[in-house]
């Protein structure tokens, strides 16, 4: 399993402020981070829960380009 800083989620084209990741993960519309480290810690996301998030997010816009040519 490996786990990816907030940078990382940059370097897989995941370029949102910081405020705006934690509205997603409020909304549960993004992953969760894990805290590792003393004093509250460091967040980390899974990779693999980030790689889907992204998977869902070009099912999303497939389906819509399917619907937009159904019309």
């Amino acid at each position: 399993m490996q786990l990816i800083p907030y940078d990382g989620l940059k370097a897989k084209g995941i370029d949102y402020s910081r405020p705006h990741i934690w509205r997603l993960v409020k909304a549960k519309d993004f992953p969760a981070p894990i805290k590792l480290g003393a004093s509250g810690g460091r967040n980390l996301w899974v990779e693999s829960e980030v790689d889907v998030y992204i998977a869902r997010k070009i099912a999303e816009r497939d389906a819509a380009a399917r619907k937009a040519a159904a019309a």
